[in-house]
């Protein structure tokens, strides 16, 4: 593909990223951002879920040429610590060794870096307070409001690739001018950002390199530390109900129910009810939209074409990915037609798949990890990786620890290896009671060589 002008609708981490591969190809790329530059003004906080950069998200990062810049911000987390009712804890490893880690990071700092990267090269501009009102695939013509002149702007779509998440004003073009559908499947449950403040001296008050949860069955408490000292806590709770958001209507019930469900959590929490009445609470959806792309004039990338739930921390990472396919695509296509139906196929399967993995997981979070028998299936699946590596890798693992393993391939080989599991521990309920020997032969009777 020879360089050209290119048109990017969102300057969030995907689309910052996304414009860092293009100029470093010669594409004078120009990104559009409704919101301030958050590098110079404040944004308010509380919709900005800490996110997990793994394998995948370090990969395209390393792609890019901007890991060793990102590297200062990133804090090793090695595993789940989870806690009980009663304040005691049990860390669940993540991996088998020091490599196998993934990475708390703070959304707006990343994001702050990823732009100021993308401005240093050449022919690469953001235009911040530039709302997105409508593409007219038509005429060609995208309409932004520019906020800061007050009027509106028409830019040519020379194409237009749409990074601007999973409310995309440019999807929704596409659906009402009949050339894409999408379904929006909200979650019965939201989210509340609140915030554990650090230690004297800056000191981080819980293990810092930890994935804490409250896992409480149908709801749950998470928090991941900042460089800082401080965690950033989520708190997942159904919308309606007994425990629910709708039942949290005073500072009293708020104080009462960490007490009584989160009673370590709520001691490291001095601005509970503040934070808790202050910041908004969030919605989380799956987007199913098809296709992502009109011709060779429009292309739907990252949230804005497969928006997942946040559970696997693999939204970021996914859309990281999606940039990594589209900068190789760049090699082996010379028209933007056949580019990004290519870019669509070749990413729609793994998209399905780790949006599935992600609901999945969250059931896994809040309910699954306490439960023995799941604990040990964990265990085994370590075990059964060392024995036979070549064959039987976790899920999570070929997730979150290789990226060359594709999220659809992980979700297909997990299922045949869970059946493995649940034959296993069928009568097992501890480590030396496995049948190793069978072990073997289901292993390599049901899963083939990886390569």
């Amino acid at each position: 593909m020879r360089p050209s002008p290119l048109t990017v609708v969102g300057a969030g981490l995907a689309g910052s990223l996304l414009g860092i591969f293009l100029a470093r190809r010669g594409f004078a790329a120009t990104l559009y951002e409704r919101r301030p530059d958050m590098r110079r003004e404040r944004i308010s906080a509380g919709r900005s879920i800490n996110l997990a950069l793994a394998d995948r998200g370090i990969h395209a990062l390393r792609q890019a040429g901007v890991i060793d810049v990102v590297q200062p911000l990133m804090i090793p987390m090695r595993g789940r610590m989870i806690h009980d009712p009663e304040g005691n804890t049990t860390l669940l490893p993540y991996g088998q060794n020091e490599r196998e880690v993934i990475y708390s990071v703070s959304r707006a700092e990343l994001n702050k870096l990823l732009m100021s990267e993308f401005e240093q090269r050449a022919d690469a501009a953001i235009h911040f307070r530039h709302n997105c009102r409508g593409l007219d695939t038509t005429r060609r013509v995208l309409t932004l409001f520019d906020e800061g002149s007050n009027r509106p702007v028409e830019v040519r779509a020379s194409p237009v690739i749409a990074t601007d998440g999973a409310s995309s004003a440019v999807r929704a073009d596409l659906v009402r001018a009949e050339i894409a559908r999408s379904r929006e499947d909200l979650l019965a449950h939201q989210y509340k950002e609140l915030s554990i403040p650090p230690g004297p001296d800056g000191t981080h008050l819980l293990d810092p390199n930890a994935l804490h949860i409250w896992p409480r069955g149908g709801f749950m408490l998470i928090a991941l530390a900042n460089i800082d000292g401080s965690f950033t806590v989520t708190l997942f709770l159904p919308a309606t109900g007994y425990d629910s958001f709708a039942s949290l209507t005073d500072e009293q019930a708020v104080e009462t129910f960490f007490a009584r469900r989160f009673p370590d959590a709520f001691s490291l929490i001095p601005e509970l009810t503040q934070d808790f009445f202050a910041n908004p609470t969030g919605n989380m959806v799956t987007v199913h939209c098809s296709p992502w792309q009109s011709g060779g004039d429009a292309l739907l990338l990252g949230d804005a074409a497969h928006a997942i739930v946040p559970f696997h921390g693999q939204g970021m990472n996914c859309a990281f990915e999606d940039c990594v396919v589209f900068d190789e695509l760049l090699d082996e296509h010379d028209d933007w037609e056949t580019l990004f139906a290519e870019f669509e196929r070749r990413r729609r399967p793994d998209a399905g798949a780790i949006a599935q993995m992600a609901l999945e997981n969250y059931v896994e979070m809040r309910d699954s990890v306490r439960n023995p028998r799941f604990q040990l299936q964990k265990a085994l699946s370590l075990d059964l990786e060392r024995r036979f590596p070549q064959h039987f890798i976790p899920r999570y693992s070929m997730v979150m620890f290789h990226h060359e393993i594709g999220y659809a391939q992980a979700l297909a080989r997990g299922q045949v290896q869970q059946g493995i599991l649940d034959q296993l521990t069928e009568t097992a309920y501890e480590m030396n009671q496995v049948d190793m020997a069978l072990a073997a032969r289901l292993v390599h009777a049901s899963l083939e060589p990886l390569r």
